[in-house]
């Protein structure tokens, strides 16, 4: 048996441990990490072309410059990067003073399908994705997550889609905690979709 003392002595040398390792505060969740991302995500499924339809945002440059917004597509592809590791190419196609212009991004594929990174250049920082629903004929609804804050859009295949896609979009917001007069509807005329060599923006990590 161990002298009274030297019991004492560990008692008092692993109560700090344990009451740390007790009091110790996981940390805290990413949002995106609670979205729940599509099943089975097929990526040559998804390539193609997509319209933007809506875009609901809680962001201070919406509130304020919706009635800015302009006609924008998308045009994804099944690629891969400089290590040889898939990724989703995506092409985005919008007007700005009356001129086409193309961006480029890098949807990075992580272990779970369907959900991406995208490393961006400069102020973009990193921009996390998750494809939260689509069927791949008609709609897709993607999350957008940057700086701890999430951006939905609704995306179609054609301009126009029924009111009962519309009415999906609006459940994935309302779970959101976004407010429904944070949706913003995006102009379903007037979209470009090939910019010259001068106003093409690749913003894909070398």
């Amino acid at each position: 048996m161990s002298p009274p003392k030297v019991v004492l002595l560990l008692v008092i040398l692993s109560t700090p441990l344990a009451w740390g390792q007790r009091n110790k505060k996981p940390p805290p969740q990413n949002p995106i990490d609670k979205i729940q991302n599509v099943a089975n995500f097929d990526i040559n499924k998804f390539a193609g072309k997509w319209y933007l339809l809506s875009v609901a945002s809680e962001c201070n440059y919406l509130k304020i410059n919706n009635h800015r917004v302009e006609a924008t597509l998308i045009q994804a592809s099944a690629s891969k990067n400089s290590q040889g590791a898939e990724i989703l190419a995506v092409s985005t196609f919008r007007e700005l003073d009356g001129i086409c212009w193309e961006i480029k991004h890098a949807y990075q594929t992580n272990k779970i399908k369907g959900r991406f990174t995208i490393k961006g250049k400069g102020y973009m920082g990193q921009v996390d994705v998750v494809l939260g629903e689509t069927d791949y004929q008609n709609y897709a609804i993607l999350y957008y997550q940057r700086r701890n804050k999430i951006t939905l859009k609704l995306y179609a295949r054609k301009t126009k889609v029924t009111d009962d896609i519309y009415r999906k979009f609006d459940d994935h917001v309302n779970k959101q905690g976004i407010d429904l007069e944070y949706i913003y509807p995006f102009p379903a005329y007037g979209f470009c979709e090939q910019a010259d060599q001068f106003h093409i923006l690749n913003e894909v990590p070398r």
